[in-house]
């Protein structure tokens, strides 16, 4: 039976669905912004590639992740803010043009209400829904990089956003797996937004950076520049590429070429000393053999190599190369191994840093790594949603119009980073 229970609005949590683990993390606010309080997660053995195949065992990974997390925070938690991705997810710029109204030409709430829904106007066929519109800037008249145009003169608003659009059925799959795990989904992030909002820096947003955010079974791509997204990508390549193509170069099992990537790996050969050896379990068996840590990095260097490459190739088609002034930050726990940063700025020809979350507190020490990147930035993304949902009434509905587009503005600012 699903179990039903009241949202604690001091609550704010994040669930990453994952093709490796599921994972959540409870936060509560504070005067200074976040306090992580609970954190669990699950082996997740129902995703692939980002996208759910089979929602019985996504429901119980959801299940254990969100149990943990409240065992450990003491509290129980009814709505979660998560995370999606998956190859299914397109990513376009568009461009909307209104006629300023009122008789003082001035722009107002409503104009900008009204020219970012014609910029998200594009044809969608049936099995594709928006997950979000984020604006970049707005051009009032001539007056261009403008970022808040309420209150200015003029008889033309333009906007340009972000328009982020998934399956229909991939993000409906989402949602399902966490209703029928007893929960409420208070809003659908794109996960590499919500990676960005966790390690960014204020700084690195406005002069343009690459974020690459490497999962078990995808690679999650944004470009920020002057605060906002320009660019969003998912690739159906991840970190389980490398344990199968370690499992099949070394032919040893699925789970020992995981720990042998973990404990071993390294993305450079030219960072791994000759004399370094690997002990490699074998299949049906048989003994474990003895091979060069050489022979492992010449298995795993390529296939990031790769990942990279594709990045820096769609970055090039979408014309913004020109964009990451501030280089390039990779997360996620792929971004763990050994010469994975020099092997990136080899690939990008600019300064790589590896991301960790930062503008929480509480449990800071326990949260303080890549692997949970993504799922600190859903619990900020909520914050900023619950923010700017604050102008409803009591009963969780708007206050009418004004309230609604109130709502709704709040929203569209608070999106631009």
């Amino acid at each position: 039976m699903i179990k039903s229970r009241a949202v604690d609005p001091e609550l704010i949590v994040g669930l990453d669905v994952g093709t490796t683990k599921v994972c959540a993390i409870i936060t509560t606010r504070t005067s200074n912004g976040l306090d992580v309080v609970g954190l669990g997660s699950a082996p997740s053995r129902g995703l692939r590639r980002g996208v759910v195949v089979n929602i019985e065992s996504t429901v119980d990974a959801i299940k254990q992740a969100i149990g943990d997390a409240e065992a450990q925070a003491g509290v129980e938690v009814a709505g979660v803010y998560a995370g999606v991705a998956g190859g299914h997810i397109r990513g376009v710029n568009s461009r909307g043009v209104v006629a300023i109204a009122g008789r003082d030409r001035e722009v107002t709430a409503v104009d900008v209400e009204r020219v970012v829904d014609a910029a998200r106007a594009i044809n969608l066929p049936p099995d594709r829904e928006v997950i979000h519109v984020l604006p970049q800037t707005f051009v009032v008249d001539d007056q261009d990089g403008v970022r808040e145009p309420i209150g200015m003169s003029g008889v033309r608003l333009e906007a340009e956003v972000h328009i982020v659009t998934g399956a229909v059925t991939s993000v409906h799959n989402v949602v399902r797996s966490v209703n029928r795990a007893g929960l409420n989904v208070q809003d659908i992030v794109l996960e590499p937004i919500a990676s960005a909002e966790a390690v960014l820096f204020p700084d690195e947003k406005e002069l343009g950076v690459i974020l690459i955010d490497i999962g078990g079974g995808t690679t999650d791509v944004a470009v920020v520049r002057e605060g906002a997204i320009w660019y969003t990508a998912i690739l159906p390549l991840g970190g389980d590429h490398v344990t199968n193509d370690i499992a099949i170069g070394l032919r040893t099992p699925l789970a020992d070429a995981e720990e042998v990537k973990r404990a071993h790996g390294c993305a450079s050969t030219a960072l791994v000393p000759a004399e370094d050896i690997v002990a490699v379990p074998s299949v049906g068996g048989r003994r474990p053999r003895q091979l060069s840590r050489q022979v492992l990095a010449e298995i795993v260097q390529p296939r990031l190599d790769e990942i990279f490459t594709l990045v820096a190739r769609d970055i090039v088609k979408a014309g913004l190369q020109d964009a990451p002034t501030a280089g390039v930050v990779i997360t996620g726990g792929t971004s763990l191994m050994e010469g994975v940063p020099e092997l990136a700025e080899e690939v990008f020809g600019l300064p790589v840093r590896r991301g960790v979350p930062h503008g929480v507190g509480g449990l800071t020490d326990v949260v303080q790594s890549p692997i949970y990147s993504t799922v600190v930035g859903l619990a900020l993304c909520g914050a900023r949603r619950q923010t700017a949902g604050s102008a409803r009434n009591g009963d969780g509905r708007p206050r009418g119009r004004l309230g609604r587009l109130a709502r709704r503005l709040a929203t569209v600012f608070e999106e631009i980073f």
